[in-house]
């Protein structure tokens, strides 16, 4: 049996009229779906680290804080089916962050090249994202549990 690929995912919160939640999409890449910063973590990385790791990276935002570890999800990955275990932390945004913004991936990861259009979404979100990667924000409040839709 293969181990599974061990992965992070943030909800990246801020608090302003309504919580709102940090979503991104790639540009040039609309099947990827809507989706919340996540990824692998790296040797000798710890979780809340790679969390933050994974938001700087793919949305360059720095100034998130880690809240606390929502779930631990073992699901495969929807194109390869290769076992994956992700945890999924609740991060806080400074009310201040930009509404949206572009942001181009550096680096040598998966991503590099890559740009992704980023933005806060009022919570509950109207649809869900890509890989049920909304499952869990239910777990953090029950008024954020998205509200309908089934174009995953």
């Amino acid at each position: 049996m293969t181990s599974p690929g061990i992965r992070v995912a943030a909800y990246v919160v801020r608090d302003r009229a309504v919580p709102e939640v940090l979503v991104f999409d790639h540009i040039g890449m609309p099947e990827a779906g809507t989706q919340v910063p996540a990824g692998g973590v790296e040797s000798g990385e710890g979780l809340e680290e790679a969390v933050l790791r994974e938001v700087a990276e793919e949305t360059g935002l720095s100034r998130a804080t880690v809240v606390r570890r929502i779930a631990v999800e073992d699901k495969p990955h929807p194109d390869t089916g290769r076992p994956r275990r992700t945890s999924f932390f609740l991060l806080r945004a400074p009310a201040d962050t930009s509404d949206a913004w572009v942001h181009h991936v550096h680096g040598d990861g998966d991503d590099a090249g890559l740009t992704f259009a980023c933005r806060f979404l009022p919570l509950p979100l109207k649809q869900p994202l890509a890989d049920d990667q909304d499952t869990w924000l239910g777990h953090v409040d029950p008024r954020w549990t998205t509200v309908a839709g089934d174009a995953r």
